[in-house]
């Protein structure tokens, strides 16, 4: 498979997953709505977010959403010279998909709402990760795939 019809097919289906679950979500639940998935560990909660990842900066004045729909166009750029200029490996192409993908739904939701619609809720013992969704999942997993595939490749040339 071609790395461009790679990179596409992994991006749309992950902008697709990420819109499709928050389109579940929204039509199962009013805003703040939480039910239990698995008791103490997982809820499904609809939230939106108007900050970045974890709500950072979610207080900002009004050019809060024109910053991040311009960090985010910005970086999808980025993604897209990169993918051009480097190629790279399977892992890498997919990683770049999975980010490219994330940026997409998250960029979505930004230019219709001004926010983010979170709604996997983790919590354990008293402790609570911040809610996301399944863009920021897929960024974090895109992220962590490079890392790992350039510290693997570290390996390899030392």
């Amino acid at each position: 498979m071609g790395r461009y019809l790679l990179f596409v097919l992994t991006a749309i289906v992950t902008a697709g997953l990420d819109l499709g679950t928050k389109a579940l979500v929204e039509a199962s639940f009013t805003l703040y709505q939480s039910s239990p998935v698995i008791e103490g560990l997982f809820n499904l909660t609809y939230l939106k977010n108007k900050g970045a990842a974890f709500g950072f900066l979610s207080t900002s004045g009004s050019m809060r959403v024109p910053f991040f729909i311009s960090i985010t166009v910005v970086a999808m750029g980025f993604i897209l010279w990169f993918l051009k200029r480097h190629g790279g490996s399977r892992t890498g192409i997919v990683s770049l998909g999975l980010i490219f993908g994330g940026a997409v739904g998250n960029l979505v939701d930004r230019i219709r709402y001004g926010a983010v619609v979170d709604f996997i809720d983790l919590h354990w013992s008293g402790y609570h990760w911040p809610a996301f969704n399944i863009a920021d999942a897929a960024i974090c997993v895109g992220v962590g795939l490079l890392l790992i595939k350039e510290l693997n490749h570290g390996k390899k040339s030392a």
